[in-house]
């Protein structure tokens, strides 16, 4: 199953950063290009949450539970691909049910934010993924930097919950905004 796993993994990632594009290229224009990058989107962020649920549903199998679970960057590898699918998934979700709404005032801003708090998600989950095969990267040592020991460690620092808990809080008070504004 690895072999499919380390497949299947370039489609959610592609879609996702992809994605992040599109929400770049609509923040910036209100134009032809913006509106078109707005089109794609949902397709984008759907299609990368159900390629990215297959790829998790494989990855789950690649390696026994038990031998995954007592390792610490394996367990790391799948609390960040866990935050990964939900995160997109969830962005997927937030555009479908705003739609325009979104591309207007703060939340253009928000869904900014958010994109690339998504993308460093993936770069995280993808480098994590490396390791466990062999293959590494610096972007290991830029987190060993930050704070987090990826060969040692099984723990969200502070730092990270308070993020998360942030952002949660603020994709709830956009769609209560945007919300508002659709029912106006």
């Amino acid at each position: 199953m690895a072999a499919y796993h380390v497949v299947l993994v370039h489609f959610p990632i592609a879609l996702w950063l992809s994605s992040a594009l599109l929400i770049f290229l609509r923040v910036i224009s209100d134009g032809p290009l913006g509106r078109a990058a707005d089109r794609a989107l949902p397709l984008f962020l759907v299609l990368g949450a159900v390629f990215g649920a297959v790829t998790y549903l494989v990855g789950l199998n690649v390696w026994a539970w038990e031998a995954i679970s007592s390792s610490p960057m394996g367990r790391n590898h799948m609390l960040t691909a866990s935050w990964s699918l939900a995160y997109f998934t969830l962005l997927a979700i937030t555009r479908l049910m705003q739609g325009d709404a979104l591309w207007h005032g703060f939340p253009r801003l928000v869904m900014l934010v958010l994109s690339g708090v998504g993308v460093v998600l993936v770069g995280v989950t993808g480098t994590l993924g490396g390791h466990l095969i062999g293959v590494y990267t610096e972007v290991g040592q830029v987190l060993r930097l930050l704070g987090w020991e990826i060969y040692t460690t099984y723990y969200v620092p502070n730092l990270t919950v308070g993020v998360l808990v942030v952002l949660g809080l603020v994709m709830a008070l956009l769609g209560v905004m945007a919300g508002r504004k659709t029912s106006a």
